[in-house]
C-alpha cells in the first residue's frame, strides 16, 4: 500500500506535468493566473472591496485553475476532450465566485431569501467545491465535509446524547455555505486570499531568484566537514526551504533531490537518509519567518499578532531542528562516518559573496513586519525587493520572463492550499452552527479528569487519527476548532490555583462564588490548599471557568495561554507528515532514495520525537509565554535534554553506550525537560554536559590511536 502510495503520488505529478504542458492549459492557465494575481495583489494592497466578495473572487478563480491543472481523470490528463470538460467545470467554478458579486446585496434586501437560481447556484458552488477538493486533497476530506453538512441538516436530529442537533433546513444550509461567512467564503477562506497567497507568491519570486540553489549551497558550505555533514546539509537545507514553502512534500522534491543522494554518497543507509528528508521537511513549517498557512490562520484564530507568533515559534523550532541534527550526528558516529568533506561545497564566503543578496528580501520582510506594516503589505513589497535584489547578483538575475513564470508557479503553487481552504470553511461552519466544537471540547475535558497531561494525550490520539486522512493544514483547523478553548483553560489551571491558594482572589470572584455556593465562597475566604483548589476548579463548568479567567488573570497570562494551546495543536498536527500508515512525505522521500515506505515513515517518526517533546514545554513552561530571559532559561536546559533523551534512543554519546547507559542518559533528559526551577537543573546539566566533553575527547583519543596503528577496527564500538 505505501509503495502503490508514493508511485501513486509521481504518477499523478507527471500526468499533471502533461496536462499542464498541453497548449489550451498552458494559454488558458497563464491568462488567468496573470490576472487572478494581478487582482489580488492589487486589493491585498489597496483593499477596496468587502472580505466576503473578494473571498468570491478568490474561490471563482482559482476554482478555474484547479480545474485546468488537477484533471478529473489522470490518465486522460493529455486529451482534449477530457480537458474541455475540466475547462467547463472551471468556468462553472467562476461563474459560481462571480454570480456572488452582484447578487449577496439582492439576498440581503429580500431578508435572507434566496431565490431558484441562488439555491441552484449555492448548490452547485458547494459540489463542485468538494470535486475539486477532492482532486487536490483526495476523498477523505470531502466525505468528511459531507457528513458535517448532512448531520447539520439531515441526522442530527434524530440521534441521541450530546451531540443531538435540532437541525436546519437544507435551504438554510446552504445558505450559510454560500452567502454567510460560515463557509466557503468565510474567514479561512479569506486568510487564504490574503496572507496565504501573498507569501505563496513571495516564495515563488525567492526561488526564481536563486534562493533554494543559495539555501543549498549554504547549508553544504556550512557542514562540509561536520561530522554527518551531508546529513547536517539535509536539516539545514529543508529547514530554511521549508520556512520559505512550509509544504514537506514541495520541500522533498526540492532539497531531497540533492541531500539524500548525497547522504547515500557519504555512506547513510537509504532509510535513514529519506527519513532525516522528511522529519526536516516536516519541521520547516514550525520554523518563521513564514511557516506556512498555519502561522496565519493561528493569528486568526488567537487575534495575536503574525509577527508576534512568528518570534514565539523561533526557540521551539531551534530545539526541534537541534534534535534531528543530534541524531544526525549521532548515527554518523554509530557507523563511524566521523571522517566527511564534501568536495563539491564551496567557502562560506564565496557563497555568501556570491548569492548573499538573496537573503535581503527576507530580511525587509521581518523589518517591515517590525515596524509596524500589515504581513500582505510586508509581503508585496517583498516581492518586489525579490526583483530588484536578484538584479544585484551574478547568476539569477530576474527578467521579464522570469518574472512571468514566477507568477505562474506561485498561482500554481497556491491552488492546492486555496481550494483546501475554500472547502474546509464549510466544515468549520458546520461545527460552529451546531455546537459540535464546544460539545467535543467538553467531552475531551470530561475524559481527562481535569487533567492536562491527559489531555494532551487524548489530543494527540484525535490528530494521530485526522492525519490519517486531512492534510497538515486542515488537521490544525479542526483541532484548534474543537479543542484549543478547553486545552488553553487547562494551561490556566495552575495559575487560578496559585490564586486561591495565595488568597490573593478579587473581590469580584468571591462575590460570585458567594451568589453560585455560599459553602465555596466561604471556603475561599478561609483559605484552601491545593488539592481543595484543584477540586473545586475540576468541579466548575467549562463556561464559568471561561469566566472567571480574565476577572483573575492578567492579559499576557491569558494570551500566553491561548497561544500555547494552539502552537501545541500546530505542532501536534504535523505528525501527519511522518505518522505510519499514511506518511506522503515520508513516501515521497522513499521513492527519491529508493528505500522501503514503511520503514521510511517509522525512520522519520522516531525522529520527530520533537514534535511530542517540545510541546509539553508549551504547556508546562513559559518557553512561549515568558519574556526572553524566562524562555532562554527554559531553552537552555532542554537542549541539552533534548541531546540526552536523542542519545538514549540512538545509543550514542559521542562513542557508544550501553543499555544501562542508555537509562542514565534518559534520566538526566527527563530531568533537564522537567518543568521546575533552573538551581533544580544546573547540578544535572553540568554533569551532562561534562560527560558529553569527556565523551568527545575520549573518541578523538581512540581515533588518533587508530590513525597511529592503522588498525580498522571499528573503535566506536
Amino acid at each position: 500500500m505505501p509503495k502503490q502510495s508514493a508511485d501513486n503520488y509521481l504518477a499523478k505529478e507527471e500526468w499533471r506535468e502533461r496536462r499542464s504542458s498541453h497548449r489550451l492549459v498552458v494559454l488558458l492557465f497563464a491568462i488567468t493566473a496573470l490576472s487572478t494575481s494581478v487582482v489580488h495583489i492589487y486589493f491585498n494592497s489597496f483593499g477596496l472591496i468587502s472580505e466576503l466578495r473578494f473571498a468570491a473572487i478568490h474561490f471563482g478563480t482559482f476554482g478555474f485553475l484547479c480545474a485546468l491543472v488537477y484533471p478529473l481523470r489522470e490518465k486522460n490528463a493529455d486529451q482534449t476532450p477530457w480537458i474541455l470538460f475540466d475547462v467547463m467545470i472551471g468556468f462553472v467554478a467562476l461563474f459560481c465566485g462571480l454570480y456572488f458579486l452582484f447578487n449577496d446585496v439582492a439576498y440581503w434586501d429580500r431578508g435572507g431569501k434566496m431565490t431558484d437560481m441562488d439555491w441552484w447556484v449555492a448548490f452547485t458552488s458547494v459540489a463542485v467545491a468538494l470535486e475539486l477538493l477532492r482532486r487536490t486533497m483526495g476523498i477523505f476530506i470531502p466525505i468528511l465535509i459531507l457528513i458535517a453538512l448532512s448531520y447539520a441538516a439531515f441526522w442530527g436530529e434524530h440521534i441521541d446524547g450530546i451531540f443531538r442537533f435540532p437541525g436546519i433546513s437544507f435551504e438554510e444550509l446552504l445558505a450559510r455555505s454560500y452567502f454567510v461567512d460560515l463557509g466557503l467564503f468565510g474567514d479561512i477562506a479569506q486568510i487564504s486570499m490574503t496572507y496565504v497567497f501573498m507569501f505563496v507568491m513571495f516564495g515563488s519570486f525567492l526561488v526564481k531568484s536563486g534562493a533554494a540553489e543559495f539555501i543549498i549551497d549554504l547549508s553544504r558550505a556550512m557542514a562540509r566537514r561536520a561530522i554527518g555533514g551531508s546529513g547536517m546539509v539535509a536539516v539545514m537545507g529543508s529547514a530554511l526551504m521549508g520556512s520559505i514553502s512550509g509544504a514537506a512534500v514541495a520541500n522533498i522534491v526540492t532539497t531531497g533531490v540533492v541531500t539524500i543522494p548525497l547522504m547515500k554518497k557519504s555512506g547513510y543507509k537509504p532509510t535513514f537518509a529519506a527519513g532525516v528528508e522528511t522529519a526536516a521537511s516536516t519541521g520547516g513549517a514550525l520554523l518563521p519567518p513564514i511557516m506556512g498557512a498555519g502561522a496565519f490562520i493561528m493569528a486568526s484564530y488567537t487575534q495575536i499578532s503574525y509577527l508576534t507568533i512568528a518570534a514565539m515559534a523561533l526557540l521551539p523550532a531551534i530545539l526541534y531542528f537541534a534534535s534531528v541534527m543530534f541524531y544526525v550526528r549521532m548515527e554518523a558516529i554509530r557507523l563511524n562516518l566521523t571522517e566527511f568533506e564534501d568536495d563539491g561545497a564551496r567557502s562560506l564566503s564565496q557563497v555568501l559573496r556570491e548569492g548573499g543578496v538573496t537573503l535581503l528580501p527576507i530580511v525587509l520582510l521581518v523589518a517591515l513586519l517590525v515596524y509596524g506594516f500589515s504581513a500582505t503589505y510586508a509581503a508585496a513589497a517583498s516581492i518586489v525587493a525579490t526583483v530588484v535584489c536578484s538584479w544585484l547578483s551574478r547568476k539569477h538575475r530576474m527578467g521579464v520572463k522570469d518574472i512571468y513564470e514566477a507568477i505562474i508557479q506561485g498561482a500554481r503553487n497556491a491552488v492546492p492550499t486555496s481550494i483546501l481552504l475554500c472547502s474546509i470553511g464549510l466544515l468549520i461552519g458546520v461545527l460552529g452552527t451546531t455546537g459540535f466544537g464546544p460539545t467535543f471540547s467538553l467531552m475531551i475535558i470530561e475524559w481527562a479528569g481535569g487533567n492536562l497531561i491527559i489531555m494532551l494525550g487524548l489530543i494527540t490520539l484525535v490528530s494521530l487519527v485526522l492525519g490519517m486522512g486531512l492534510p497538515v493544514t486542515a488537521a490544525y483547523i479542526v483541532l484548534a476548532t474543537i479543542s484549543a478553548p478547553s486545552l488553553a483553560d487547562l494551561i490556566t489551571t495552575n495559575n487560578v490555583v496559585d490564586i486561591l491558594v495565595a488568597g490573593n482572589v478579587p473581590v469580584e470572584v468571591t462575590m460570585l462564588f458567594q451568589l453560585v455556593d455560599p459553602e465555596i465562597g466561604a471556603k475561599i475566604a478561609a483559605g484552601l490548599t491545593t488539592d481543595q483548589a484543584y477540586d473545586m476548579i475540576s468541579a466548575l463548568p467549562i463556561e464559568m471557568r471561561a469566566a472567571l479567567r480574565p476577572m483573575m488573570l492578567d492579559e499576557e497570562i491569558l494570551m500566553a495561554s491561548l497561544l500555547s494551546a494552539h502552537m501545541i495543536l500546530f505542532w501536534v498536527s504535523q505528525d501527519s507528515n511522518v505518522t505510519p500508515p499514511v506518511c506522503l512525505p515520508a513516501f515521497v522521500a522513499a521513492a527519491i532514495a529508493k528505500s522501503p515506505p514503511m520503514r521510511t515513515g517509522f525512520a522519520a517518526f522516531r525522529m520527530c520525537k520533537g514534535l511530542y517533546i517540545i510541546p509539553l514545554l508549551f504547556a508546562y513552561t513559559p518557553l512561549l509565554g515568558g519574556d526572553w530571559n524566562e524562555m532562554f532559561i527554559v531553552f537552555g536546559p532542554a537542549l541539552v535534554g533534548i541531546h540526552a533523551l536523542t542519545a538514549a534512543m540512538s545509543g550514542v554519546v559521542e562513542t557508544r553506550i550501553g543499555w544501562i547507559a542508555r537509562l542514565v542518559v534518559a534520566s538526566f533528559g527527563a530531568v533537564l525537560l522537567w518543568p521546575m526551577p533552573l538551581e533544580y537543573k544546573l547540578v544535572p546539566m553540568v554533569l551532562y554536559l561534562a560527560y558529553v566533553v569527556y565523551d568527545w575527547l575520549r573518541r578523538r583519543r581512540l581515533a588518533d590511536l587508530q590513525a597511529g596503528s592503522g588498525n580498522p577496527a571499528d573503535v566506536v564500538g
